[in-house]
């Protein structure tokens, strides 16, 4: 029951990450049906300038407050990814928003490639140590061990996400998204100005993609230029597997999908002594897609609809 109780914490932390960026592939796909390969890699340079904020700071102010550099750097790595998202859409995607769905597709993949190389570049491919900035005491829960930094994750997923369900049910650019979602072409006559709601739907997917990078790197304690690679893919996995374009469907997939892999690692490493335990963990995300593809290829909360005419 113990060893349940802490890969249900850990599936719950991981899945919490792989939410937030789930969110930003569904959104996109949801407004102009296009999946952001690139969107790994926004949380990889979110967490690699977080990094850099962090370790610049305790050079300069030794005594400041793990908590206080945390925030900081959050904020303006947060800022960072906005900024780099906004100018992939206007640079990348834009231009390509009517030619045949592969050519921003192939563009996506090849913005991936190049922001990993460039980021390889400026931080170089070494492996960094990322700062342990909360006090790294456990606490207990029925047998079970959760750090201040798991709290803090599952803390700030659930603030994120309530934020921007309000942000999306209740605001005028909420309103927006959703017009320019259903159609675009009648929105713009409503008064919508398609183009502003695209990068705005960039940009808020940039910010969650930016608190998922430093979540990762806090929760793994290591920060490298391909490490956005393998959680971007599981990402889209748990938008896909919850129903890609549904805000919800995205959380949904993304908790399960963390559950799924942390349990099933955990027991099945367990049952053969170690030999498939958490060095085979990804192959669970790919076998729910695969299978969630052949019984309900639109997800679980996905509705089966007819392409935009």
């Amino acid at each position: 029951m113990e060893t349940l109780l802490q890969q249900i914490i850990n599936g719950l932390v991981l899945g919490s990450m792989y939410a937030l960026v789930a969110l930003g592939y569904t959104m996109v796909y949801g407004i102009i049906n296009l999946i952001n390969f690139a969107h790994g890699e926004v949380l990889m340079v979110g967490a690699l300038t977080s990094w850099s904020i962090i370790v610049t700071m305790q050079e300069a102010m030794p005594g400041m407050p793990g908590w206080l550099l945390l925030i900081v750097a959050l904020l303006i790595s947060c800022f960072v990814a906005a900024v780099l998202n906004f100018i992939i859409e206007k640079v990348a995607y834009r231009p390509l928003r009517n030619s045949p769905k592969l050519a921003p597709l192939i563009t996506a993949i090849g913005m991936s490639i190049l922001l990993q190389t460039l980021a390889m570049i400026i931080w170089k491919p070494n492996y960094k140590p990322y700062p342990t900035l909360l006090p790294p005491v456990p606490f207990q829960i029925g047998g079970a061990v959760i750090t201040a930094t798991q709290i803090m994750i599952l803390g700030l997923t659930a603030a994120s996400l309530a934020v921007l369900m309000y942000l999306v049910n209740y605001t005028r650019l909420g309103r927006a998204m959703r017009a320019t979602a259903e159609n675009p072409r009648v929105a713009a006559l409503m008064g919508v100005k398609p183009d502003t709601v695209i990068s705005a739907t960039f940009i808020i997917g940039a910010v969650l993609a930016a608190i998922a990078g430093v979540m990762y790197a806090s929760n793994y304690g290591t920060v490298q230029h391909t490490m956005g690679f393998l959680p971007g893919l599981k990402a889209f996995t748990a938008a896909v597997f919850g129903g890609i374009g549904n805000l919800g469907g995205a959380v949904v997939g993304g908790i399960l999908l963390g559950l799924i892999e942390s349990i099933g690692s955990g027991y099945i490493g367990a049952l053969t002594g170690g030999v498939l335990g958490s060095h085979y963990s990804d192959i669970f995300a790919f076998i729910v897609l695969i299978i969630m593809l052949t019984l309900r290829p639109s997800g679980l909360l996905g509705e089966r609809v007819a392409d935009r005419a």
